[in-house]
C-alpha cells in the first residue's frame, strides 16, 4: 500500500499495538525482510547409490552454517533468523531430493538490509554449488524502519492521560494471574517485584526515542506520513510477545477492552490534529528532519517471482 502512494497526501497517520502495558510509543525499529531458500536436488537411495544423490537438505544445512558464522560479521544491531520449513522428508534412508528454509533479515536501515540480503544469498549460491543442487530465491514479505515522531507521541501521551487505561474485573484479573503462572521464573520475580497483574498505569513519556529490536509494517507508512503509535494493555504484565501465552489471551474481554479503549486515543488525537493546523504542521517539520533527507525505497521489490539460481 504504500509503495503503490496509498498514503500520498495523507497529513498524520495514528495506529496502535496490543501490549502488556499502556504508553505513547517513541522509539525507532529495525528494517526487515523475509526471503525463501527452496534447494532442489536428485533423490537416491542412501544405502545403495547415495553417490547419485544430490542432498537438498544438505544444502539446507551448509546454508544456515554459513549464514551462522555470517553473524559475527553484519552490523551491530543486525540479525539474521531462520526456520527450515521444508526438510524433505521423514526418511534417513533416502537422499532428500528438495528442502526449503525462511530466513528473516533485520537491520536498522534498509540499506543495511539489503546489504545483509545480498551476502546470505550467496551464502545459499555457495551451499547450493557444495551440494550440486539448485536453489531457487524467493522473495516473501518486508518492512521498513520505523521513524518516529515525537510530536504525535506527545499528542497519544496527553489524550492517554486524559482517557487512561481500560478498567479491569476481579474474574478478568484472575484469569490474567493463572496465565501469568506459566511464564518463566525471571519473568515472575518481576511481576511479583511490581505486583501488577493487569496494567492501568499510563507510562511516562519518553522525550528521546528508543529503540526496539523488533519490527513493524508500520515503518513504510512512517516513511511517507508523520505517524503516531498506542501501545495499549491487552494482556497480563509480562506477557511474552509471539509467545502461546499471549495468543491465549487475545479473544478474552480484557484484551477487547485494551483495543476500544486504543480506539478512543487514535480517535482523540485525530480530533486535535484536525482541528490544530499548526500541530500538523509541526509534525510534518519533524517527519522531514526525521528522515535526514532521504526518500523512501521499500524493501518489497516490483518484481517478486522466484529467482532460480544454478
Amino acid at each position: 500500500m504504500a509503495r503503490e502512494g496509498l498514503f500520498d497526501g495523507v497529513d498524520v497517520a495514528f495506529t496502535w499495538h496490543p501490549w502488556d502495558e499502556n504508553l505513547a510509543y517513541h522509539a525507532r525499529m529495525l528494517a526487515t525482510n523475509q526471503v525463501y531458500f527452496t534447494f532442489r536436488g536428485v533423490s537416491a537411495h542412501a544405502g545403495f547409490e547415495p553417490h547419485l544423490g544430490r542432498s537438498a537438505l544438505d544444502a539446507v544445512e551448509l546454508m544456515n552454517v554459513g549464514a551462522n558464522f555470517l553473524r559475527e560479521h553484519i552490523v551491530q544491531d543486525g540479525r539474521i533468523h531462520y526456520a527450515i520449513t521444508d526438510t524433505g522428508g521423514k526418511a534417513p534412508n533416502v537422499v532428500q531430493s528438495q528442502a526449503e528454509v525462511l530466513y528473516k533479515v533485520r537491520a536498522p536501515l534498509m540499506d543495511q538490509v539489503r546489504d545483509i540480503t545480498e551476502r546470505v544469498k550467496d551464502v545459499a549460491r555457495g551451499a547450493a554449488l557444495m551440494t550440486g543442487t539448485e536453489v531457487e530465491i524467493t522473495f516473501d514479505a518486508a518492512s521498513a524502519d520505523l521513524i518516529p515522531n515525537a510530536t504525535l507521541a506527545g499528542v497519544i501521551h496527553q489524550e492517554l492521560g486524559k482517557i487512561g487505561g481500560a478498567s479491569f474485573s476481579n474474574s478478568e484479573k484472575a484469569f490474567a494471574a493463572e496465565i501469568q503462572k506459566t511464564f518463566p521464573k525471571d519473568v515472575q520475580a518481576r511481576i511479583e517485584k511490581r505486583g501488577t497483574i493487569l496494567s492501568a498505569h499510563i507510562n511516562e513519556f519518553q522525550e528521546k526515542p528508543t529503540f526496539l529490536h523488533g519490527s513493524t509494517d508500520v515503518g513504510d507508512v512512517s516513511w511517507i506520513v508523520p505517524t503516531g503509535q498506542v501501545y495499549m494493555a491487552t494482556s497480563a504484565y509480562g506477557t511474552p510477545p509471539h509467545s502461546w501465552q499471549m495468543v491465549a489471551q487475545g479473544k478474552t474481554s480484557y484484551a477487547h477492552k485494551g483495543m476500544l479503549q486504543a480506539g478512543k486515543v487514535m480517535a482523540a488525537a485525530a480530533a486535535r490534529c484536525l482541528q490544530d493546523s499548526e500541530l500538523i504542521g509541526q509534525a510534518k517539520q519533524e517527519h522531514v528532519r526525521g528522515l535526514g533527507g532521504a526518500s523512501y525505497k521499500p524493501l518489497i521489490p516490483l518484481e517478486t517471482k522466484p529467482m532460480k539460481v544454478r
